[in-house]
């Protein structure tokens, strides 16, 4: 059943083949969450224009996501991967295993890549039962805006034609690094954003208990994170180097760091990379 006004019930009937099968030319999201709001926004941002059909078991983000970025929702899944050239796999890890049991007697394309954190390519092969060539990501929300990361691991032999397929629909979103599976847990508990937007509140949060009102203490905070480390990026002094330019001996900023340490800092960030490899360790055995 439709839910009441959801625009796919008004949507033209996709485009058929010469045999009147639906053309398999679509770009197929499973999945209307977060990562695939992100991802949609920065292909659109990039001028993306292969078609693009997502689904998902809630009308209500279908609608969002249809109203937002213009892309065909649809909520039958046979449907959705009728369309299929290229499929995403973006939900959920403890959801992976039932949903492609779900899709066990449907057709799929060729070429498909999980989204989802710690699930591995075996597994994935093994849980949809049918010749697909698999891949794995890990984007960043980041990716909205053009300046994600996105690592990539590929199954052996998985065709070069669809590997370079993969890094082009990626690198419309930002930076691609292609890495083995077996380093996947360790960057994906790296490299997530939300340690910057985590930074950020604690360091803001710390200057204003100084005295510091909202707004200021965010403007200084977020220069001292965001900018300090885009002057690394872009330029080609070490890390080692600009720490030192950063924090003279015995000044502000050295016993500031210095307090830190002391205080545990290292140990509680290790501390945490750990406990987040663990969680992704948990989603491999599904």
């Amino acid at each position: 059943m439709k839910a009441a006004g959801m625009t796919v019930a008004r949507k033209p009937p996709p485009k058929r083949s010469l045999d009147g099968a639906p053309r398999k030319n679509a770009t197929v999201f499973l999945g209307g969450g977060r990562i695939t709001g992100a991802l949609l926004a920065g292909l659109r941002l990039a001028g993306y224009d292969r078609p693009i059909v997502v689904h998902d078991r809630h009308p209500g983000k279908l609608r969002q996501l249809n109203r937002q970025y213009g892309v065909t929702v649809e909520p039958n899944l046979r449907r959705a991967l009728e369309r299929a050239h290229f499929l995403i796999l973006a939900v959920r890890p403890d959801s992976v295993r039932e949903l492609l049991k779900q899709t066990k007697e449907i057709p799929h394309p060729e070429i498909a890549v999980s989204l989802a954190a710690g699930v591995r390519l075996a597994n994935l092969r093994a849980w949809m039962g049918q010749p697909v060539h698999w891949a794995r990501a890990m984007p960043s929300p980041v990716g909205r805006s053009g300046r994600g990361l996105t690592a990539v691991t590929f199954e052996r032999n998985f065709p070069a034609a669809a590997r370079r397929e993969v890094r082009d629909l990626f690198v419309r979103v930002g930076s691609v690094l292609e890495i083995s599976e077996n380093k996947f847990d360790a960057f994906t508990v790296t490299y997530s954003s939300s340690h910057g937007y985590h930074a950020l509140a604690a360091l803001a949060g710390a200057a204003e208990e100084l005295g510091l009102d909202r707004k200021t203490a965010l403007a200084a905070a977020a220069h001292a994170l965001a900018d300090g480390i885009l002057a690394w990026r872009e330029g080609n002094i070490s890390l080692n180097d600009l720490l030192r330019e950063a924090a003279t001996p015995g000044g502000i900023a050295a016993t500031t760091m210095t307090s830190m340490d002391k205080s545990g800092y290292k140990r509680i960030v290790q501390r945490g990379l750990r406990a987040g490899m663990s969680r992704a360790r948990g989603n491999a055995d599904g």
